[in-house]
Order: structure tokens, then C-alpha cells, then sequence
């Protein structure tokens, strides 16, 4: 073997190790060597770039210690060892390094610049930032649950991607007077959110706006200008119960209870009901329910499973003619339709005797008369009694229709016109 070459375990002791694990963490100010002397020095000291920038930057070594010759020197980024290519070898002392066109960070609180020395150990370390400046927040929404308190939410710019740390402040006033006010409870409701929990005042409109800033600069959303009395919601309705009306195959009974929230304040509410079928994604929505606590759907198919779900919405708020906020629909409630008594399609009809007039011009008008019902009585109690009693009354006679079909006769026509509907109306 040649004097003065290393043998082959010299070599194997002097290779570089494996790259270091992704750090998850980039610690601001330059790592040291073991022995915690200054031993290098990363020039620019933790830089925040634009994407799509370039970085020039240098690791300059400090006396002599052992390995640590420009030479021998390698960077790292995020634990992963740069391309020799990427570096120049500026004197004995200083390595250099060129990225171009620089992507975002990998994690917002910087990606991990490392300059090491031969045998693998850390010389200096630099936290790379790379990233966009803040956009205008948008799309504020606030809402009041007791008139006490505000909670707020918003969008932020571009996605709120900026590969930076960016810090995100809600700030309000008095409109006409008053000191600028800074939330302090963030998170809430969501990453971007903040709750107000006390020292509002009412009849008095506030200004509401978001600030972001990160190290490459900062944004102001539009101003959102709002009275707590036109924002006030209430939590969903609690304990709502679905159930069948007695044996009517197309009714279902909604009932529910007030928020609590409405037993404290001088507001009522209305509500909205929406249904839907188990095997569909489809809602439908029922409007004109008012403030009642109580609602029958009508008009729905027998034998199928529905899930149903109520909101609230506040309104009269000390007196105020606008209505509040929709709550949250509430947990679904499953019931079901009683099935169907009548003979499918294809079994046949029983038609009257000749010379016997036809119930058929009786139906229709019960169907219209019913069509109307639906229409305008749909979540109302007003002439309830009265459909009750007629559907009652067409499942007895599809019931007895059914028995003279298996005995092979007919009900008589003119007894069927007699028990159109019952005497008592």
C-alpha cells in the first residue's frame, strides 16, 4: 500500500454519515459544535425570501478546528445533504452555496440550513423562511348567543397558504368612539375564529376588522360594521322527536323544545323544518312552520324511513323588526311511515255493479279537497281534525274493499258515497 494513503478503514471512518432526520423544529440562531465555541458562522443569519428567490450564502469557519477545512465542509437542508455542485469553495476557510428559484418553506417555522463539517458534526445552522405575504382576510361573520358576547370567523387570503408563520388579529370598536379593541380568544369555532365573551354594549354599532401579518409583510380586511342585537343565533332546538300519527301511512309528528336561550331574553323565534328520505341527500325544506313547537308532515310515502332536522331563528329582539341569525340545524331524528294497507299495482279494482253510479267524481273531490289541506294547513293545527278524520276514514274503506275482493264481491257504490266522510264535521 502507497505510504501516506489511508487504508481502507481510515476511508470507511471518514465518510460522511447519513443524512439527518427531517427536523421538525428550526431553532432561530446558528447550532453549535459540540464543544459550544463559535466555531462557524452562516452568512445571511436566518433570511426570509419571496418564492421563487435565490440565496447566496456562505459557512465561514472560526480557527482551526479538526476537519473543518472549506474542503471538507457540506451543507444540509431539512436533514438532507445538498448536491456538491451547489457549492463553491471561496478560500481555505469559506464554503459557499447557490439555490435558485427557492419553493415555500416546509414548515412554517423555517426550513433547517445546516453547514457541517467532514466527519458529519454541526458547525453552524441558519433558519430558512421562504414564503408570500399576507392577502386581505375576507368574509367576516359574526354572531351574539346571549347578547353578552360576539364570536367572529373569517377567510383568509390566498387560501391562507403563505409557507409562513402568519398571525391573524381581530380587532373592533365602538364606531363613533372608543379605543381599538383586540380579541383574545382565537380558535373557538375553527383555525380561524375568535370569541368576544364579555363587555359589549347594545344600540351601539361596532367595526370589526382583521389584521394578518407574517415576515414578509401584512393585510387589512374590509370593515364589517354590526349592532349584537342583528346578530344574535340561539344553539338548535333540543329534544326533537319524530313519531307517527296513529296508523296514517303518510303523516309524520315533529316536536321539539325552545333553546334555552329564549326563556332568558326578551326575543321569540321561528323555525325551520327539512326532512329527507334514509336513502337520499336531498332535503326538503318546510318554511312556513312560524313559531310553533310542533309541526305534522304531510303528503309522505308510506313505508320509508325519514330523517328530520329543526332550526331556530330569533326574531323581536327588544322590539327590532329583523330577524337574527339561523342556529345550527339539530342532531337528525329517524322515524318511520306505517306501510301501506292498499293493494299494489296489478292486483285489480273493484268496480260497482251496473247500473250503480261511480264513487270515482267523490275521490276526486276528496283529493282535491286534500291537495288544498296540504297546501295551505301544512305545519298548521287549522282543519286537522278534519283530514284525520277523512284518512281514517279511506284506509277503513280500502280495508273493506280489500275483504269483499277476497270473498268475491263488491262494496255497493251508494253506501260508499254515504261514508265519504264521517257525519261528524
Amino acid at each position: 500500500m502507497p505510504a501516506g494513503r489511508p487504508g481502507p478503514a481510515a476511508q470507511s471512518a471518514r465518510r460522511p454519515p447519513p443524512p439527518l432526520p427531517l427536523l421538525l423544529l428550526c431553532v432561530l440562531g446558528a447550532p453549535r459544535a459540540g464543544s459550544g465555541a463559535d466555531t462557524a458562522v452562516i452568512s445571511p443569519q436566518d433570511p426570509t425570501l419571496l418564492i421563487g428567490s435565490s440565496l447566496q450564502a456562505t459557512c465561514s469557519v472560526h480557527g482551526d478546528p479538526p476537519g473543518a477545512t472549506a474542503e471538507g465542509l457540506y451543507w444540509t437542508l431539512n436533514g438532507r445533504r445538498l448536491p456538491r455542485e451547489l457549492s463553491r469553495v471561496l478560500n481555505a476557510s469559506t464554503l459557499a452555496l447557490a439555490l435558485a428559484n427557492l419553493n415555500g418553506s416546509r414548515q412554517q417555522s423555517g426550513d433547517n440550513l445546516v453547514c457541517h463539517a467532514r466527519d458529519g458534526s454541526i458547525l453552524a445552522g441558519s433558519c430558512l423562511y421562504v414564503g408570500l405575504p399576507p392577502e386581505k382576510p375576507f368574509n367576516i361573520s359574526c354572531w351574539s348567543k346571549n347578547m353578552k358576547d360576539l364570536t367572529c370567523r373569517w377567510t383568509p387570503g390566498a387560501q391562507g397558504e403563505t409557507f409562513l408563520h402568519t398571525n391573524y388579529s381581530l380587532k373592533y370598536k365602538l364606531r363613533w368612539y372608543g379605543q381599538d379593541n383586540t380579541c383574545e380568544e382565537y380558535h373557538t369555532v375553527g383555525p380561524h375564529s375568535c370569541h368576544i365573551p364579555k363587555d359589549l354594549a347594545l344600540f351601539t354599532p361596532y367595526e370589526i376588522w382583521v389584521e394578518a401579518t407574517n415576515r414578509l409583510g401584512s393585510a387589512r380586511s374590509d370593515v364589517l360594521t354590526l349592532d349584537i342585537l342583528d346578530v344574535v343565533t340561539t344553539d338548535p332546538p333540543p329534544d326533537v322527536h319524530v313519531s307517527r300519527v296513529g296508523g296514517l301511512e303518510d303523516q309524520l309528528s315533529v316536536r321539539w323544545v325552545s333553546p334555552p336561550a329564549l326563556k332568558d331574553f326578551l326575543f321569540q323565534a321561528k323555525y325551520q323544518i327539512r326532512y329527507r328520505v334514509e336513502d337520499s341527500v336531498d332535503w326538503k325544506v318546510v318554511d312556513d312552520v312560524s313559531n310553533q313547537t310542533s309541526c305534522r308532515l304531510a303528503g309522505l310515502k308510506p313505508g320509508t324511513v325519514y330523517f328530520v332536522q329543526v332550526r331556530c331563528n330569533p326574531f323581536g329582539i327588544y322590539g327590532s323588526k329583523k330577524a337574527g341569525i339561523w342556529s345550527e340545524w339539530s342532531h337528525p331524528t329517524a322515524a318511520s311511515t306505517p306501510r301501506s294497507e292498499r293493494p299494489g299495482p296489478g292486483g285489480g279494482a273493484c268496480e260497482p255493479r251496473g247500473g250503480e253510479p261511480s264513487s270515482g267524481p267523490v275521490r276526486r273531490e276528496l283529493k282535491q279537497f286534500l291537495g288544498w289541506l296540504k297546501k295551505h294547513a301544512y305545519c298548521s293545527n287549522l282543519s286537522f281534525r278534519l283530514y284525520d278524520q277523512w284518512r281514517a276514514w279511506m284506509q277503513k274503506s280500502h280495508k273493506t274493499r280489500n275483504q269483499h275482493r277476497t270473498s268475491g264481491s263488491c262494496p255497493r257504490a251508494d253506501a260508499a258515497r254515504r261514508e265519504v266522510l264521517p257525519d261528524k264535521l
